[in-house]
This record gives C-alpha cells, sequence and structure tokens, in this order.
C-alpha cells in the first residue's frame, strides 16, 4: 500500500490544494460538497456483489486500508469508512477537527446499536456538524449547532437542534422541499473519540445478520441538485423534491455502478 497522500485525495474528489489552501469555512463547505458528489455511499464490501459470485471483502477501519480502497482504487464505503478517511484529510490540512460518535435513529426513534454512526465535529468561528458518510438525504455542507436552518442545493434543509434524551446532547434534523415536516436523523455528543473507538460497532454492523447492512447492498451518491441511488433491482433519481425510479436488468447493473458511481466493481 502507498503511503496517504492528501494531494491524491483531493484529486480523487476534483480538488486540488489551491481550493483548499486555508482551513477555513469556505474550504471546509468545498471538501463536504466535493467528498459527497465524488465517493458514493455504498454497502458492497459488507454484501458482497448482487450478481456476481463472492461475498463481500469486508470492511477494514484502518487509515491505510481506508485509503487504498477509496482513494487508490475509486471505491467508497459507508460511515465508518467515509468519515474515518475524512477525518485524516481534515487533520491533514490543518482543520481543529474530533470525530463524534452518533446514533441513527431508527423508526421507534431509537439508536440501535448505539454509536452506529460516525460524524465530526469541526470548531471554526463556532462548532460545526460535518459528515460525509450518512447516504441519503446527504448533508452536503458543515451545519452549526444553534439551531438555525442551512438548505442546500438539492433543496434539502439541515439543522441541528438540542436534545432532550439522556444518553445525547444534539440532534441532526432534515426538512424535505414542500415539506414542512423536521425529520430526526441522528443524535450525537461532542465527545472526541479515535477511530478505534468505532471498530467493535464497525464489525457488528458489517457482519451481523440482523443488521441493516447485511442485505442488499446499496449505492449512493449526491448530484449537483440531488441524489442518485441504486439498488439491485432499481434506479432511482431524485432532485428538488422529484423523484423517478426506474427497473434495473442484472446485465447491466455493473455498467450502471461504473457510468453513474464511477465503481468498477463486478466481472472483469
Amino acid at each position: 500500500m502507498a503511503s496517504p497522500d492528501p494531494d491524491d485525495y483531493l484529486a480523487r474528489i476534483g480538488l486540488d490544494r489551491s481550493a483548499v489552501e486555508n482551513p477555513d469555512l469556505d474550504a471546509l463547505r468545498t471538501l463536504q460538497r466535493a467528498h459527497v458528489t465524488s465517493v458514493p455511499f455504498e454497502t458492497l464490501a459488507v454484501t458482497g456483489d448482487p450478481h456476481g459470485p463472492g461475498d463481500g471483502e469486508g470492511v477494514t477501519l484502518t487509515l491505510p486500508h481506508l485509503y487504498e480502497k477509496v482513494v487508490e482504487r475509486e471505491r467508497g464505503g459507508f460511515c465508518f469508512e467515509l468519515n474515518g478517511l475524512f477525518g485524516w484529510l481534515l487533520a491533514e490540512l490543518g482543520f481543529d477537527a474530533d470525530r463524534i460518535a452518533a446514533g441513527m435513529l431508527s423508526d421507534d426513534g431509537d439508536p440501535r446499536p448505539p454509536a452506529n454512526h460516525h460524524a465530526h465535529l469541526v470548531t471554526l468561528d463556532r462548532p460545526y456538524v460535518v459528515d460525509v458518510g450518512c447516504g441519503v438525504p446527504t448533508m452536503r455542507r458543515p451545519t452549526p449547532l444553534d439551531g438555525s436552518a442551512r438548505t442546500d442545493a438539492a433543496g434539502v434543509a439541515w439543522r441541528v437542534v438540542e436534545s432532550d434524551r439522556p444518553d445525547a446532547t444534539y440532534m441532526t434534523q432534515y426538512q424535505q422541499p414542500d415539506d414542512d415536516e423536521w425529520n430526526d436523523r441522528y443524535v450525537f455528543d461532542t465527545a472526541p473519540r479515535k477511530l478505534s473507538y468505532f471498530e467493535a460497532t464497525c464489525e457488528y454492523l458489517s457482519t451481523a445478520p440482523e443488521s441493516g447492512f447485511t442485505g442488499d447492498p446499496t449505492v449512493s451518491v449526491a448530484t449537483e441538485r440531488g441524489h442518485l441511488k441504486l439498488s439491485p433491482e432499481k434506479l432511482t433519481r431524485s432532485e428538488g423534491g422529484r423523484r423517478a425510479e426506474r427497473e434495473v436488468d442484472p446485465e447491466e447493473y455493473h455498467d450502471l455502478l461504473e457510468a453513474e458511481f464511477g465503481l468498477r466493481y463486478g466481472p472483469a
């Protein structure tokens, strides 16, 4: 494995060092948006190829493996992988960034298991949640912890509010276009964590039969004004609150992975 290089990582997300020369809010916005529109959220390493032989290669939560997968092989990953590697890049570029443990909320409002999500808290003029690994809907820009809402290019508004739960300090919420309701996304506290803190939960979520990640694979990426999402049977395009779906034939699945998501995966 090659030594991790921040300039190669920046090239992977379509940037060069001059675009993020100063560790300020503009650079942070640029980094987050570039990452979520370049590196897919995908679980193929967990599930394996839905239209090919063999199991997934598994997830190894160490910097050399994450760098090799995301930067050198131009793959994606799920939250522990994407935010795991992105935290290293933030530090290399001079940001005051901490890894934080979060809990994606299930339908009954509880995070199961706890610390089932990894995000970042970046301190500039004030603290911001920064996340490049939460799937759809995607958080495209830094979100401050003061309750103020930020609407992104896809028309999705995000905010961070105080949590009334005993196990969390804050909660992220989102609001879809043409919807007055705020939806709870995940809860978190601000205690700094090391990447190794997430290893046990990552192992469980990537291997347990009851995990939501070990069923059918999912692949998604943010587009200019929406999202693309691919399941083994369906491709969904969302833009400005509108959604179009079409069925996917097994023989075109790998072509779509490469053409729409930039992923080379499956039969040679």
